[in-house]
């Protein structure tokens, strides 16, 4: 049964606290403790495999891990729903109801938080520029529309109701290069005007460095390097881990 807690809304970490997980004989995940602080815009960096949308995905109760657990804001996710009040996620096109059009789908996703059709219209507002006019009033089902769109699409949904917590995994991938920028932009605003801790998993060096605060780069399920933007070799040893030169 699940466990019905209070939500603390002044404090919105996120806490990853000895989590391990595996598949047969890999280890997935094998964390010891993780805090991402509220107002952090955190990057989590890594080559394929690393263990960067299995950590989304125990976050988010969507996988359980073998041990440990991870709590948004003071709330153990496998014990409680409420946790999912406050926060806001897009891992893959599988969060989408595909056969809804993008303004059913933005309907949907507003109402079943409570938000009235003019609320939701206001939201959408701050994401015209993003969208480039190709998904308000466009009649294509989601599952008909490009990759890019889709992405748009998970994205937008993710943050309409202004969650205190976003977890965003790869959400530059499927956009062209005018699109990628509108996201930088969209996440730093969205990040100073809400206070939000927001978690996001790229294969965009250039992109993840630019707007977040602080990177942890994963290695085979265990995070070999936690790092602060105020660190001023930060871009260096991700670049040379990613070239294969670091010590």
């Amino acid at each position: 049964m699940k466990q019905k807690l209070t939500v603390n809304k002044l404090s919105m970490d996120i806490v990853v606290d000895g989590v391990t997980k595996k598949f047969g004989d890999k280890v997935a995940l094998n964390i010891d403790k993780y805090i991402i602080h509220q107002g952090e815009i955190v990057g989590l960096v890594g080559n394929n495999g690393a263990g960067k949308t299995t950590l989304f995905r125990v976050m988010l109760d969507l996988l359980k891990p073998d041990a440990g657990c991870v709590t948004i804001n003071g709330i153990v996710t496998n014990r409680s729903e409420e946790w999912k009040s406050v926060t806001g996620a897009f891992i893959d096109s599988g969060f989408l109801i595909d056969y809804l059009t993008p303004d059913e789908y933005f309907s949907f996703v507003g109402k079943i938080s409570g938000m009235t059709s003019d609320e939701i219209s206001s939201q959408l507002t701050r994401f015209e520029g993003f969208m480039n006019g190709e998904l308000i009033g466009n009649n294509t089902l989601i599952r008909n529309l490009s990759a890019g769109n889709k992405q748009k699409v998970g994205i937008i949904g993710a943050m309409l109701t202004s969650p205190s917590v976003l977890i965003l995994d790869e959400p530059f991938n499927f956009l062209d290069p005018s699109s990628q920028l509108a996201m930088k932009h969209l996440l730093q605003n969205y990040s100073v005007e809400n206070g939000a801790t927001i978690i996001v998993s790229s294969h965009n060096l250039s992109h993840t460095l630019d707007i977040c605060n602080r990177v942890t780069l994963l290695e085979h399920g265990v995070i070999f390097k936690d790092m602060e933007k105020d660190n001023a070799d930060m871009r260096n040893e991700i670049e040379q881990y990613f070239s294969g030169n670091l010590c």
